[in-house]
């Protein structure tokens, strides 16, 4: 068992020479022993000591010694009269060290005390020396750390399980604000400050609650007019010399224009010599500007700012403007100025995934290029109402009749049917596939009637039937040769007439002699004519056969149906034929073809002939032999033009999905443009009887429109468009390939990729 510690020995430990041991990291127990030595060394000097001398021990500051003192005082009476006084004296004044001691002990008691409460988190860090390190690691081990000597701090005794917890947690009031210390082991209890502290943390307080960031700022340094300077020094003497460096600049120059070097002037001739450069986009004063340049200036517009990007211009877009498959493939084949986006939106998981932009450069080039070639104009901005400009169209029920859904279905071509024709009585409709078959359907049962085995090899471009209704003729375009058909169906005194007025040719000599020769004008061989008069060709209905340098792509008849053209495309100058069934002759009409002809047609009505190019339609006067008109598309690629029985009126389809409709006596230019497909149009035509014209694209869909013409020449034609039909399927991206209106009735009928032909009515 540890003694005790006497008065004296507080009093030495903490007032003595070593009075900074209370302010040292030692344990008291360290201290209580090494004390315990020295008080056993004082003891045995003080029993060797006479205790006679009181003089000596007034200079220690032991109470223990004082009373030994008093104690053998006893026996001296003598001395005790004579000396009675002095130690009075002696006791009052040791009396007030001895309190004075006392309260400085108790004071630095308390201070001790203290101290050792509030332990802050450093002083704790100094008992346990394993630094910032993960405590996980002592977990396998009987100790927690060491302290500032290295032994072994031993962890302490935590048995509790969830149960005791649970009751620590319902019995203890103060569990709420308990944590456990991982550096010490043991569980420390939050002090008020500590709360309040932790509090402010989570308000985003200050740490220091006295702090005030709203405490008023003081102008220390402005705010009162200071009576003497902060720098009172006197300026050096180079601020009132002349600058040496200065000199050697100036020195410089005037040797400079001493030996010609530098000229000061320049004269105004030089000025006017030089070329003037201009900035458009500099800020110069009016001042200096002349009148031209002012109205320049005002003229000036300034270029627009490219659009900001979007949601789907990010490297991880939201999932909703990310495409589909089938949306990238659309994206691919429609046009550069159709597309909605410039590029296809891409998705990355990291900003460094994202691989350079291929066409950066091509942008920055095109933005270049519209800053300084692309004019501007200034436009005026004029209050419109929007009614105004939505013309007053007639509702679609008020335009009736029109087709609009599919009666029958002609089933039994194995290939896609490329083209249809219905003859001028309206019982028969004859279609051409690839598969090289022509068959001849009954209009009302969509019964084959006929079925001919034209050619295995090559398809069917083209088949139309011949206007005139007192013959039965057919004229069929397989690779480079036309044949003309009688099909021998329906009047058999109409058949029977067909094949007497062919046969009634007789040739003469002259003819006979320019057959096979070369066309002076042309420079290009005539196609030959072949009469088929017996054989199984006869039997299927072989009647003539024309054969053409090249393939064939097209053929039409003319009203009264004695002249009928041809088109072959590809063959440099002899790209048209016209043809007479009568005298059986032909001729090309041109020396030079402009352009690669992709369609041809007679006017209705008067010696007109329309040749159809890439992009322009040329009107040619067959009387006068010269170029009447030239019509502007604004199209890409012609596939197809029709005319309106009128004659004055045109419609062109091309493959950039437009329509356009030409008023001839109006413009050269198309006097209304209608884009109502999503792709290619292949095919267009006009009703004989009705005001319909219907255009067929590779969407699958027929656009029916209603399209009146007035023949008062000052009111322009009425364009409404009625219907969709839709009923064929999209093969192979291609759709409807053919369409062409019942000459008696307003029906369409349709041929499309999906091998079938539909009639709509």
């Amino acid at each position: 068992m540890k003694k005790k510690r006497t008065l004296s020995e507080l009093q030495t430990s903490i007032l003595g020479d070593n009075e900074e041991n209370l302010f040292t990291n030692k344990p008291i127990e360290e201290e209580e022993s090494e004390n315990e030595e020295e008080n056993e060394k004082n003891v045995a000097e003080e029993s060797e000591s006479d205790y006679s001398g009181l003089g000596e021990d007034e200079d220690s500051d032991s109470d223990d010694s004082m009373l030994g003192e008093e104690d053998d005082s006893d026996g001296e009476e003598v001395e005790e009269k004579e000396e009675k006084s002095s130690e009075q004296t002696q006791h009052t004044e040791k009396d007030k060290e001895t309190s004075d001691v006392v309260a400085k002990i108790n004071e630095k008691l308390e201070k001790q005390t203290e101290d050792n409460d509030n332990d802050t988190s450093d002083e704790e860090d100094s008992r346990n020396t394993v630094g910032n390190i993960p405590m996980q690691w002592y977990e396998d081990f009987p100790h927690i750390g060491y302290d500032l000597d290295g032994k072994k701090i031993a962890k302490p005794i935590r048995n509790n399980d969830e149960l005791d917890k649970f009751l620590d947690k319902m019995d203890n009031p103060e569990y709420w604000k308990t944590i456990h210390d991982k550096t010490t082991g043991r569980d420390h209890v939050l002090t008020e400050e500590e709360l309040s502290l932790v509090n402010r943390v989570q308000r985003g307080s200050f740490y220091d609650a006295k702090y005030d960031p709203h405490e008023p700022y003081v102008d220390f340094f402005t705010n009162e007019k200071m009576l003497h300077p902060i720098n009172n020094a006197p300026a050096h003497k180079r601020s009132f010399t002349p600058s040496m460096v200065e000199k050697r600049k100036v020195g410089k120059l005037v040797h400079a224009i001493k030996m010609g070097w530098l000229k000061v002037g320049k004269s105004k001739q030089d000025d006017e010599e030089q070329i003037k450069f201009y900035d458009l986009w500099a800020d110069v004063n009016d001042d200096k500007k002349s009148h031209s340049e002012l109205a320049r200036q005002k003229m000036h517009i300034p270029a627009p700012k490219p659009a900001l990007p979007g949601h789907e211009a990010s490297y991880n877009p939201p999932p909703e403007y990310l495409p589909s498959q089938e949306e990238i493939d659309q994206w691919k084949e429609d046009d550069p100025e159709d597309r909605k986006f410039d590029f296809i939106p891409g998705k990355y998981d990291a900003l460094r995934r994202v691989p350079q932009y291929p066409k950066f450069i091509q942008e920055r080039f095109a933005r270049c290029l519209d800053l300084y070639l692309c004019p501007r104009q200034r436009k005026m901005k004029f209050n419109v109402n929007p009614d105004d400009l939505i013309p007053d169209l007639p509702k679609p029920r008020d335009l009736r009749p029109f087709p609009t859904v599919q009666a029958l279905c002609y089933r039994g071509h194995q290939a896609m049917v490329r083209t249809i024709s219905v003859d001028t009585t309206g019982q028969w409709l004859a279609s051409g596939s690839d598969d090289g078959i022509v068959r001849i359907w009954e209009v009302q049962t969509a019964r084959c009637v006929r079925e001919l085995k034209v050619d295995e090899k090559e398809a069917i471009k083209c088949i139309s039937w011949c206007p005139n209704a007192s013959v039965c003729l057919l004229a069929i375009t397989v690779d480079a040769k036309i044949i003309i058909l009688n099909p021998y169906i329906g009047d058999r005194l109409v058949a029977q007439a067909t094949d007497s007025l062919l046969q009634s040719y007789e040739p003469n000599e002259e003819e006979e002699e320019q057959s096979g020769s070369k066309s002076e004008k042309s420079n290009s061989l005539i196609p030959p004519w072949k009469s088929v008069e017996t054989g199984l060709e006869y039997q299927d209905g072989y009647r003539l056969v024309i054969t053409h340098p090249k393939a064939v792509s097209k053929v039409t008849w003319h009203a009264k149906g004695d002249y009928f053209a041809a088109t072959v495309p590809n063959n440099s100058n002899a790209q048209v034929f016209l043809h007479q069934l009568t005298k059986r002759r032909s001729q090309n009409p041109f020396s030079k073809c402009k352009g690669a002809v992709q369609s041809v047609l007679f006017h209705p009505n008067r010696p007109f002939f329309f040749v159809a190019t890439q992009k322009y339609v040329r009107v040619y006067n067959l009387v006068k032999q010269q170029l009447s008109k030239k019509l502007l598309s604004n199209a890409k690629w012609i596939s197809s033009i029709s005319i309106h029985p009128g004659g004055d009126n045109l419609i062109v389809g091309s493959y950039d999905c437009r329509l356009s409709w030409f008023d001839m006596d109006l413009s050269s230019k198309p006097y209304r443009t209608m884009r109502y497909h999503k792709r290619a149009i292949r095919a267009c035509c006009f009703h004989r009887k009705y005001p319909l014209f219907a255009s067929a694209g590779d969407d699958g869909s027929i656009v029916v429109s209603h399209g009146m013409v007035y023949s008062d020449l000052m009111q322009n034609p009425l364009i409404v468009p009625v219907k969709v039909l839709k009923g064929h399927k999209v093969d192979r991206n291609l759709g409807v390939l053919d369409c062409c209106f019942h000459p008696h009735q307003p029906w369409i009928f349709s041929s499309a990729a999906d091998n079938t032909i539909r009639l709509f009515s």
